[in-house]
């Protein structure tokens, strides 16, 4: 089968680890802030905090901000249920904006009316997160002329984007956000097994979610209600949570790092591939902003309106019988049943279901064969015939 997305690991890979697991410190060790701070100096950002996972650093993205209780975090539909289940954690609400059709992120024409309606109902949203869907930027420029406007923060989460860049900038960069989330499963664009980091330009930001990431405790002085006993002495200010990534996972991190752009090179000239040899059937192939510089962590084609879902599942069905491993990204997040639960229904953001019914992600990673690709390209072309 071919995956949807897979994780190179290389011998270099393998003996960073081993250095690790044959030092001193396997976890709370100097490899962690290493990974930190090559990750906020590839972006152009002042700090980052590495975490267990992309989850993680939602949750903690979020706390930093002060979300809770009678807060409001907005987010697209179309994204794993991570962007969105992060404001439930902190006791907040949760609402959606309906995504642009062309680029499938949050739109910001759908952001500026809903805005505008919340203002006059008095419940306008602490955090908005876009979501960089398939490594393309948001336009960041325009959510963030909104939240100048309206007082909202933005948390980025450019899970899918590490690599990417907007305005001729990194993703990550902190230009139009308060925190930029990455996340480092293995299909993403690097990986550290799993993990996540957050970036972010504000010094009390990044304070505040390191301490939360290690159970809320303190061994600075400053922070602490009182002298501490001595130097073991420590102290909890605060509810936190064990959040911290490993020496291994940092280790694995910092190798895949110097990968990086290579990885992306790759994965655009695989696009480019699919662009071209798709172009004659009846799907539609993924458009870019001319202002963004995608990661390319997912490729996903449409299929022609004249088809419908039955048409999706079949080559879905067929291809996977042929050993391509298709995927869908992603099912809208307004339509689980926890969050119908919680009030939303089918039809609340027509866009986004509209992009799910017939939205398919074609396998695509930087290790790719031409071969493979090849047999990707026949096998799509013959169930569409």
């Amino acid at each position: 089968m071919i995956p949807y997305g897979r994780q190179e690991i290389t011998e270099d890979d393998i003996e960073a680890v081993v250095q690790v697991l044959r030092s001193d410190l396997i976890t709370q060790g100097p490899v962690v802030p290493r990974f930190e701070q090559a990750v906020a100096d590839y972006c152009g950002a002042g700090y980052g905090v590495a975490v267990n996972s992309g989850t993680s650093a939602l949750h903690l993205a979020c706390l930093a901000l002060g979300l809770g209780p009678g807060d409001w975090l907005w987010t697209s539909p179309i994204t794993f249920v991570a962007s969105a289940n992060c404001g439930l954690y902190c006791g907040a609400s949760v609402d959606f904006v309906d995504i642009d059709p062309h680029t499938y992120n949050m739109s910001p024409e759908a952001l500026a009316e809903k805005l505008a309606v919340a203002e006059q109902e008095g419940r306008l949203p602490k955090v908005v997160v876009p979501v960089h869907l398939c490594g393309q930027s948001c336009d960041m420029a325009a959510i963030r002329a909104l939240s100048d406007r309206y007082g909202f923060h933005i948390i980025e989460d450019a899970s899918h984007a590490i690599g990417g860049r907007y305005k001729g900038e990194p993703v990550g960069c902190g230009r139009y956000s308060d925190i930029t989330v990455f996340s480092f499963h293995p299909v993403k664009i690097i990986t550290t097994a799993e993990g996540g980091m957050a970036v972010t330009n504000d010094a009390e930001l990044a304070e505040r979610m390191d301490r939360l990431r290690s159970h809320g405790i303190t061994r600075d002085p400053e922070q602490m209600t009182r002298e501490p006993d001595g130097p073991w002495y420590y102290q909890q200010i605060e509810l936190g949570f064990n959040y911290r990534m490993t020496e291994l996972q940092a280790a694995l991190g910092l190798s895949q790092l110097q990968r990086l752009d290579d990885y992306i090179a790759q994965r655009q000239a695989l696009a480019e591939r699919y662009d071209a040899a798709l172009s004659s059937l009846p799907v539609v192939t993924p458009w870019q902003h001319p202002e963004t510089e995608s990661a390319w962590h997912l490729y996903v084609v449409r299929f022609s309106v004249q088809q419908d879902s039955h048409t999706r599942r079949k080559v879905f069905e067929d291809l996977r019988s042929t050993g391509v491993g298709t995927n869908v990204h992603y099912i809208p997040v307004h339509t689980q049943p926890h969050y119908q639960n919680l009030g939303f229904s089918h039809s609340d953001f027509p866009i986004a279901e509209e992009f799910y019914s017939n939205v398919l992600t074609l396998p695509l990673f930087p290790t790719m064969k031409e071969d493979q690709q090849e047999y990707i390209i026949t096998a799509l072309s013959e169930c569409l015939a």
